[in-house]
Parts: C-alpha cells; sequence; structure tokens
C-alpha cells in the first residue's frame, strides 16, 4: 500500500508538472520589442508554478533587460526560454521590482547569462529578512518548480527618488524607487522608446491589491503615477493597457481611501482592530478577485498604520 501510494503521489506530481508546461507558457508583444507573460489571478501553487504575476523582458540592439524573473525557479526557465525565442542578444539585466517571491524567486535561471541583478536600495536588507521564511514555505508550496532556486541580491540598487537610466542599445530605461508603498522596496521600469511602464505591484488590475508597506505612502505614489504620460502599462498582476491603467489605478486609489477613511473613523471612536476587519470596506467586496483572501490583511495593515497618526 505503501509503495501504491507512493507511486500515486508521483502520478499527482507530474500531471500538475505538466499542466504547465513550457509549451503553455507564451508572452504577448504589447509594444515594440517589449513582451510580458500575464500572471494568473490564485496564489501561488505547484500546479501554477507560481506563475502568478506579470514578468518579462525588453529587448534593445544590444542586449535584454528581463524585468522580474517569475514566482518559482521553473517559471524562470520557462521566461528565459521565451527570451530566446525571440532574440539572440545577450541578458545584461535582471530587473527585481520588489522582494516579493512572485516576482524574484527565478532569479537563478538567468546565473548563466552572469547579468547585473537591479533592485531598491533596500531590497537587499528585504531580501536577508524574509529568505529563510520564503525558503521554507515555498518549497513545502511550489514543489519541484522549487527546485533550483536561489535568493540573488542586487548588484545594482536604485536610491529613492534618485532615478538611473541603462542602455540596451539605441533603448533607455529609467529606474525609479519610491518611498514606502506596497512594500519598502518598490521600483518602478520605464522604457524610453515607446513611453511603457512596469509598476510592479505598485498597480494590480482586477486582483486586490496588497498592503505590506504604507496606505499613505502608497496613496502619494499613485498619485505620482497619475500624472505620467504613458502610452502602455504593465502591471505586477492583470492585464497590461494603453488606457484602462487609468481605470484600473483610480479602483485602486478609491480603494485604498475607503480603508484608510473607514478605518480613521473607527479609530477616532476609540474602536478595535477586530471591529474594522468586520466592517471596513465591504462596499467594494465585489470589485476584486481574491477579496476574501487579502482584504481583512489590508485592513490589518492599515490599522497598524493609521493608530499612531
Amino acid at each position: 500500500m505503501k509503495r501504491l501510494s507512493k507511486f500515486a503521489g508521483l502520478l499527482v506530481s507530474v500531471f500538475l508538472t505538466s499542466c504547465y508546461a513550457d509549451e503553455n507558457y507564451s508572452v504577448s508583444e504589447v509594444s515594440a520589442g517589449i513582451f510580458y507573460h500575464q500572471g494568473i489571478h490564485e496564489d501561488a501553487t505547484e500546479a501554477n508554478i507560481g506563475a502568478i504575476a506579470n514578468v518579462g523582458f525588453i529587448i534593445g540592439e544590444r542586449c535584454v533587460a528581463v524585468i522580474d524573473s517569475g514566482g518559482s525557479y521553473l517559471e524562470g526557465t520557462y521566461l528565459r526560454r521565451a527570451v530566446r525565442k525571440h532574440t539572440d542578444l545577450p541578458i545584461c539585466y535582471v530587473i527585481n521590482s520588489h522582494v516579493h517571491p512572485d516576482h524574484m524567486l527565478g532569479n537563478a535561471a538567468f546565473k548563466a547569462d552572469a547579468p547585473q541583478v537591479i533592485g531598491h536600495e533596500k531590497l537587499p536588507a528585504a531580501i536577508a529578512a524574509r529568505q529563510d521564511y520564503f525558503a521554507k514555505t515555498f518549497k513545502e508550496i511550489l514543489g519541484k518548480s522549487y527546485t533550483g532556486t536561489e535568493f540573488i541580491s542586487p548588484t545594482l540598487t536604485v536610491s529613492i527618488d534618485q532615478p538611473i537610466t541603462i542602455d540596451l542599445g539605441n533603448r533607455l530605461l529609467t529606474l525609479t524607487a519610491y518611498s514606502t508603498s506596497h512594500t519598502d522596496n518598490d521600483l518602478t521600469v520605464l522604457d524610453n522608446t515607446t513611453k511603457t511602464l512596469w509598476t510592479g505591484d505598485l498597480l494590480f488590475m482586477s486582483r486586490i491589491p496588497v498592503l505590506d508597506g504604507s496606505i499613505n505612502g502608497w496613496l502619494t505614489t499613485m498619485q505620482k503615477l497619475q500624472s505620467m504620460d504613458l502610452n502602455f502599462v504593465i502591471p505586477g498582476h492583470g492585464k497590461a493597457s494603453s488606457k484602462e491603467w487609468q481605470q484600473g489605478l483610480l479602483a485602486q486609489i478609491k480603494y485604498f481611501t475607503v480603508l484608510r477613511n473607514e478605518t480613521r473613523e473607527i479609530i477616532n471612536n476609540m474602536g478595535t482592530i477586530e471591529q474594522a476587519t468586520k466592517t471596513v470596506g465591504l462596499e467594494v467586496a465585489n470589485n476584486w478577485e481574491l477579496f476574501e483572501q487579502y482584504h481583512r490583511r489590508n485592513i490589518t495593515a492599515s490599522f497598524v498604520e493609521l493608530e499612531w497618526e
């Protein structure tokens, strides 16, 4: 019986891996030379190999920049193969938009390319603080697709509000680091040629945004994004677009504004965090996928921040 059980487990593992096979991993060209894979609106599992965030790459005349490497080592290998289907140019940069595992667990898949890894100035500390937890948790969640994962810190960092420019060969990218917003290590990538912005998780489309930083800071950053002159936006989650991103950003601003206003009211009336988690923001529940999984967490994070204002 034990032998049969072990064999059945092996079959399940093979089936799960085949559900997300390399040939099913596609990228779309959204602007000239800019490709992205759209993640699915799920939590990471062995079946989806952690491919839940938007990742991709930009091709210049000299080399390629990868923008986020994926939610597992296996996804990173799929993304690298997608690059190779479109160009033989060297992969000179891997840019991590922030510390969350669905955006950076694929870094090691690009080690053979010896790229410069770039991130926010606070990303190294964020990786160091979470590495042990991420390793334990996602090894269990992702199974075989985790094998090969390494936590690779940036070799070049970007200081807050001091953007840097990198050149892929007649293609300039502007990298901007932000004060604490979605996390304390958010970075955006602007392709100056096409005015295409990779927001990382500063923007979620359809999937509920997750607060791991500062509600006040994120609202301020979203106002900055609103003022940008852009032709195309690739969010951290959800569909890339030329116009819909503006409505998506407004929806995200509305969501966090409702959370902030209603949470402040409860705090001012000497209410409790338990009261807030039961009442705040319920009117927007139908606007977001995965609302039940993350809304209460957002309220808790907001309450802790706002009670000390």
